[in-house]
């Protein structure tokens, strides 16, 4: 049996360097913490097409996707996160789904998983996601 997927989408503003995260309303372990959009591959959908779907219905827009981050993050026995580039193409994205969306740098998000304000599973990216957003922090890796 292959593990369920859960797809996130590391949303880059390559022009103003900043990464587009949420902020989780629940469950109640998570709620509060900030982690990058996306959900559930659905049977038949490839993850491309679950994170477009999901962006469009969790902020109300439409993404291209892009390459894979390195890493793959094991939620539990069965389900294993993967996140994916994207890239606004059309609409201003609105927090349907979570308590606030929030544009961020590579320093602030670096601070962030440093103070344990991010979902666990993405601290995983950070480091990739710092170079990514044209930031050169060594602190990344310790995040």
């Amino acid at each position: 049996m292959t593990d369920r997927i859960v797809v996130a989408g590391a949303v880059v503003d390559r022009a103003r360097g900043t990464l587009l995260l949420a902020r989780r309303r629940y469950p109640a372990e998570v709620a509060g913490l900030w982690e990058l959009p996306g959900g559930k591959v659905e049977p038949g959908e490839t993850p491309s097409d679950a994170l477009r779907r999901e962006l469009d219905e969790e902020l109300g827009v439409v993404v291209t996707v892009g390459a894979k981050l390195r890493a793959d993050v094991r939620l539990r026995p069965g389900l294993t996160l993967i996140a994916l580039r994207a890239e606004i193409v059309e609409g201003i994205p609105r927090a349907a789904e979570h308590a606030a969306l929030q544009w961020v740098d590579a320093t602030t998000l670096v601070e962030w998983a440093r103070e344990g304000r991010l979902v666990p599973a993405d601290s995983a990216w950070v480091p990739e996601l710092v170079t990514e957003l044209g930031g050169h922090d060594d602190r990344a890796r310790d995040a």
